[in-house]
């Protein structure tokens, strides 16, 4: 009998306790909404990164062939080559941050 009435008492503190805790989709709400303004202001960001990444380029590009153009030394040639390599390195860098971004975009709209 006593044990009949305790696994009853244990049972109720457990249904009542689930029942008072939120669940997982409204406490992981709280922070949805931070998180996806955090993650369009990373796009916002990477866009803008991209597009002066690519003006750098246009300005190595223009700079190179203007060196080519008056036989500039090879220093400044390998110069401008090295600065040409880094934008793009950074072009894919961000490139693939925004493609991160848009993914935890995503993922954040969807609760995942």
């Amino acid at each position: 009998m006593l044990r009949s009435a305790m696994l009853a008492l244990a049972a109720t503190a457990l249904i009542a306790g689930t029942s008072l805790t939120p669940t997982t989709a409204s406490a992981g709400w709280r922070g949805a909404r931070a998180d996806i303004r955090a993650d369009r202001r990373d796009i916002r960001r990477d866009r803008y990164d991209i597009g002066r990444d690519r003006a750098d380029i246009r300005r190595d590009w223009r700079d190179l062939n203007r060196d080519i153009r008056r036989g500039a030394p090879g220093s400044e040639i390998s110069r401008d080559l090295h600065d040409l390599r880094r934008d793009y390195r950074d072009l894919r860098r961000d490139q693939g941050d925004l493609r991160s971004d848009r993914r935890d975009l995503y993922r954040d709209r969807r609760y995942y």
